[in-house]
């Protein structure tokens, strides 16, 4: 015969958070550990963090401090603040919040601290539970904790993030610094992208500067748009009947890209001398940039001009 599982209201089974449960699971630790990833021992209540006292305090296998919030209510945000706080004022490295029912967006705020945090944080459910007229037990249910995957994922946004900002602040000094040389970007704003661009005479046409993490380039980029896509390639074939004479002006050799297959092309001039990530080389990089910009509009724009679109 098997019984069935009974949910019982957690107030039935301790009727003060403080009192009945913290106390209980200060004494009862081992079912938290069968619940984590981790194992905590040690556990003593209230340590004074701040104004505020925290719950439980244990320690991992390392001997790093681990604080426990309780609630055996909704989760909610003036919990989830203490939790950061507690974490920082105490320096502990892991955070344990057991609620009896988390919120989507907690759930969401944990996964996220995990990402982007060097702390560890838990988010439980806890639940009692008997069959038939046993006594209750605790039910510990892991909604979410660190992962090496969260890891990563915290490192590849802060990658992100970082390139993001370095690349807007080169962009900021190139435009500046091509002012002084050329009008040619000088209505363009700074951007996150790795491309910033400038109109080159003709719809679709553009002179774009391209910077990677340890290179550059400049090009001239043809996309008239996805149902022109045949105009692109003529456009492409007419310029590159004049290539002996482009690259004369512009003084060395292009790499001109048909893209067969895409409905873009381009034409470009690769610069080996440093990216965004070459940042003591910036100087040098930009003005390398910008010379090969000068010269890619100056070899193209009488042919660009006499274009019949």
């Amino acid at each position: 015969m098997i019984g069935k599982l009974q949910r019982v209201a957690l107030r039935e089974v301790w009727k003060h958070e403080a009192l009945d449960f913290t106390t209980w699971l200060e004494d009862n630790f081992d079912v938290l550990n069968d619940a984590l990833d981790i194992t905590i021992s040690n556990v003593e209540r209230e340590q004074v963090a701040g104004t505020f006292k925290v719950d439980l305090v244990a320690e991992d296998e390392s001997g790093d401090l681990v604080i426990i919030e309780n609630q055996l209510e909704k989760s909610n945000h003036d919990h989830l603040g203490k939790l950061i706080t507690y974490l920082t004022v105490l320096e502990a490295k892991t955070a344990v919040w057991i609620v009896s029912d988390p919120r989507p967006e907690h759930v969401r705020a944990i996964a996220w601290l995990n990402e982007s945090s060097s702390g560890a944080f838990y988010l439980l459910k806890v639940e009692a539970v008997k069959i038939g007229e046993s006594p209750p037990a605790p039910l510990l249910t892991l909604i979410v904790g660190p992962s090496e995957e969260s890891r990563e994922v915290g490192e590849t946004k802060k990658d992100l993030a970082e390139r993001y900002v370095l690349r807007k602040r080169f962009w900021t000094e190139l435009l500046e610094r091509a002012k002084t040389r050329t009008r040619l970007h000088a209505n363009i704003s700074p951007s996150k992208d790795n491309w910033i661009s400038t109109g080159a005479g003709k719809s679709g046409l553009g002179f774009n500067y391209v910077i990677r993490q340890h290179d550059t380039r400049v090009e001239l980029w043809i996309d008239r748009g996805k149902d022109l896509a045949t105009e692109n390639k003529a456009i492409f074939d007419t310029l590159a009947g004049s290539k002996e004479d482009i690259e004369e002006v512009f003084g060395a050799p292009l790499e001109w890209q048909r893209l067969n297959g895409k409905r873009s092309s381009r034409i470009k001039f690769e610069i080996d001398v440093g990216g965004y990530r070459d940042e003591a080389k910036w100087d040098e990089v930009q003005d390398a940039m910008i010379d090969a910009m000068i010269r890619l509009a100056k070899a193209f724009k009488p042919h660009i001009a006499k274009l019949n679109v």
